[in-house]
């Protein structure tokens, strides 16, 4: 009863950003994402009857405390969907940083989630797959689809998931991370999603979700570059003005943030066709075009502060790669 599983992480032109109901992770409003080609999570699930507990690996290290914790909880749903109570080992590999806004945790809980059903014999439709990923981590449900992702928010746990508006060939864009910072938050997500609410602010960007969510479906299926940088922008900026009047406030942002935010606005200016959008993290992802990611990739390892840049495309879905009666 083994199976392994692959995920991408996702970037959020549309954010996520606090939960009406904390426990089913049900969003305070839409979002909408791309997939991240060449990140990924690859998760190894295998239920022993000799195990006493559940082992869980995490880059080659045993995690144990709150981290783990989150897993088990995540492993007693699904047992308790299959109707099953052995324990389980768990190995999961990134190749990519955990921790500091890149989405390690969509990855991990989409990919989780699909090798966890698999190695139970629980054969789930994408939208059940993404609802239940939810559970584990909100943005989870936009990595179990491909390409490009709207996350609905749904009316209860039933409805609340996501699904592809286009598949990853429809526009080939490029994300150039930006690395500003490698170590895991002070603060993670989840504390953040429930710190959301005490800003005066986030009422206000719940409301004005839709717009904004019509506004960057529209660009993504017309191809527009403008439109989507325009959009993206204004999110990201709406996001981190929630979390920096939340209280206590968080700041992600470090220095070399904000430079780099002003430097890709003023790129576009000169006809380098590129935006910024930042997650709950310091680090900058610059989305490009094709014919613009050399000369993005160039500038970016070029500036001061930025220790490594990453190039992604659009990613495809969860997929399984290995399963064992």
């Amino acid at each position: 009863m083994q199976a392994t599983a692959l995920a991408h992480p996702n970037i959020a032109f549309i954010k996520y950003w606090g939960n009406r109901d904390p426990e089913l992770r049900l969003p305070a409003n839409g979002s909408l994402s791309m997939n991240l080609a060449g990140l990924m999570t690859r998760t190894r699930v295998q239920f022993d009857p000799t195990l006493a507990q559940d082992q869980i690996w995490l880059n080659g290290q045993f995690l144990e405390g709150r981290a783990r914790d989150r897993v088990v909880q995540f492993l007693d749903l699904i047992r308790a969907w299959a109707g099953v109570a052995l324990a389980a080992r768990v190995e999961s590999e990134n190749n990519f940083p955990a921790g500091a806004g890149l989405a390690s945790s969509a990855a991990a809980f989409a990919a989780l989630a699909l090798a966890t059903t698999a190695a139970l014999g629980l054969h789930l439709d994408e939208p059940t797959l993404s609802r239940l990923a939810r559970r584990g981590s909100g943005s989870a449900a936009r990595s179990v689809p491909g390409g490009f992702v709207e996350w609905q928010p749904g009316r209860g746990d039933a409805d609340s998931y996501a699904f592809s508006i286009a598949p990853p060939e429809h526009w080939p864009l490029i994300d150039c991370v930006a690395v500003i910072e490698v170590t895991h938050k002070a603060v993670g997500s989840s504390e953040g999603h429930r710190l959301a609410a005490t800003s005066p602010l986030q009422s206000a960007r719940v409301v004005d979700t839709p717009r904004r969510l019509r506004l960057a479906r529209q660009a993504i299926l017309r191809r527009d570059f403008e439109a989507l940088a325009e959009v993206a922008e204004q999110d990201s900026m709406m996001m981190h003005a929630v979390m920096m009047t939340s209280h206590p406030p968080l700041i992600y942002w470090q220095g070399t943030s904000v430079d780099l935010m002003r430097a890709v606005t003023a790129w576009r200016r000169e006809g380098v066709a590129a935006f910024y959008t930042l997650d709950a993290g310091p680090n900058v992802h610059v989305i490009c075009l094709p014919q613009d990611a050399e000369t993005v990739k160039a500038r970016l390892k070029a500036f001061s502060g930025v220790k490594e840049v990453i190039v992604a495309g659009v990613g495809g879905a969860a997929r399984l790669i290995e399963i064992e009666a």
